[in-house]
């Protein structure tokens, strides 16, 4: 039984088959676009070690939708976690190369009703206006509700395991490494991507590699 069991596993993940990066290229293709699992398992290796989400639909469809279509097809591969206040947020999600990067700026999803809490370990996107996510997440590492949760910041996952490594991730540099969207001094990043960081702010840390887990 467990053979055909495995089997069954094997078949499922062939039929979904693996994320292809080419597909970034290409933000309004069907691929890009499909519906997230009710559940899934996002994990993060960093520089600094795993982190792993919980997203639930439920909480943020189109935020839920668009994260999921990202990690599947390696938009967070070898992303720099840019922005961190120590003991309050970490914050990610600019592609690495700056072609990519430069063509999801712009590629904006509707905002979504909050339903859960911008508590320690909720994962919301950042943005600067109304319908304005787009590809910038970042990590609570507080309670942040009492500010967050009066604007459209809106989770769309949790961490589940390691926010010994969120917490640990540097963040001496502050905001000098592009900030936050609404100071508008990211084009730097954009422009110069992983080479312009890793020359100017050595010491930033990284997402390796992010993942759907099944």
């Amino acid at each position: 039984m467990w053979k055909v069991i495995l089997l069954v596993g094997a078949l499922t993940l062939m039929a979904q088959g693996p994320g292809d990066r080419r597909l970034l290229l290409s933000p309004d293709s069907p691929e890009m676009n499909r519906r997230a699992p009710d559940i899934a398992h996002v994990r993060l290796e960093t520089t600094r070690g795993v982190i792993r989400l919980e997203m639930r639909r439920a909480w943020a469809p189109h935020g839920v939708d668009r994260f999921y279509n990202l990690v599947r097809h390696g938009f967070y591969d070898q992303a720099a976690v840019f922005r961190v206040r120590a003991g309050t947020w970490a914050q990610f999600g600019i592609n690495g190369d700056p072609k990519i990067a430069q063509l999801w700026r712009n590629r904006t999803i509707p905002d979504d009703p909050r339903v859960e809490s911008n508590t320690r370990g909720a994962v919301a996107f950042a943005f600067k206006d109304s319908n304005g996510r787009t590809t910038q997440v970042f990590i609570n590492l507080r309670d942040n509700s009492a500010n967050f949760d009066k604007e459209p910041f809106v989770p769309i996952a949790k961490v589940v395991e390691g926010m010994d490594v969120a917490d640990a991730l540097y963040s001496e540099y502050g905001e000098t490494a592009g900030g936050g969207i609404r100071a508008g001094k990211q084009d730097q990043v954009f422009a110069g991507g992983n080479e312009f960081l890793k020359r100017e702010f050595p010491r930033l840390d990284y997402i390796l590699k992010a993942t759907i887990e099944r």
